[in-house]
């Protein structure tokens, strides 16, 4: 594990997927961003469901309890046109969410558009994209899957977005 600055925050990026699902762990301190640990819990395709989402549960608890991030973000489902599979994906989507929560984290969701934007510059681009900028952002990193590079991308658009979203959410709760 790697060391942590005491002013820095250790974000956890969760990229939701049942057959795979990426995580990725940052610390972030001002505009300076340091890789920690990425990973991609892969669940058994022939397993029931059920079988296959306590798969995906088990490794991020094992990723969260190695590397205790104090913030998370998830990528928000886009619905495509096979329902049973947008359903599907929103489970695991679900336990992606349940995990950080349960650990007492703060969880952030983005848009596919806003994460590309933040680490590309644009809402539109492909994998190799992300993957080969979340390399030049992090020269650290290796990653075992595209879906790990997307987690990381995640962990760093939360960093460009994180101090916005806190201002966000302590006007709504001032104004409740």
């Amino acid at each position: 594990m790697t060391s942590q600055s005491a002013n820095s925050i250790r974000i956890i990026g969760i990229d939701p997927g049942l057959r795979s699902t990426g995580w990725g762990i940052i610390d972030s301190s001002g505009g300076s961003l340091q890789f920690v640990a990425c990973g991609t819990v892969r669940s058994n395709g022939k397993a029931e469901l059920s079988s296959r989402l306590c798969q995906l549960h088990d490794g991020l608890v094992d990723a969260i309890h190695a590397h205790l991030p104090h913030e998370a973000a998830v990528e928000h489902t886009f619905v495509n046109k096979d329902a049973s599979a947008t359903l599907k994906l929103g489970q695991a989507r679900g336990i992606a969410m349940l995990v950080p929560a349960r650990a007492g984290l703060q969880v952030a969701e983005y848009a596919p558009n806003a994460v590309k934007k933040a680490v590309i510059g644009v809402g539109h681009g492909d994998k190799a994209q992300i993957k080969l900028m979340v390399g030049m952002l992090l020269p650290k990193a290796k990653f075992d899957s595209a879906d790990a590079a997307d987690a990381l991308a995640i962990a760093i658009c939360h960093a460009h977005h994180r101090g916005s979203l806190g201002s966000r959410m302590a006007a709504a709760q001032a104004s409740k």
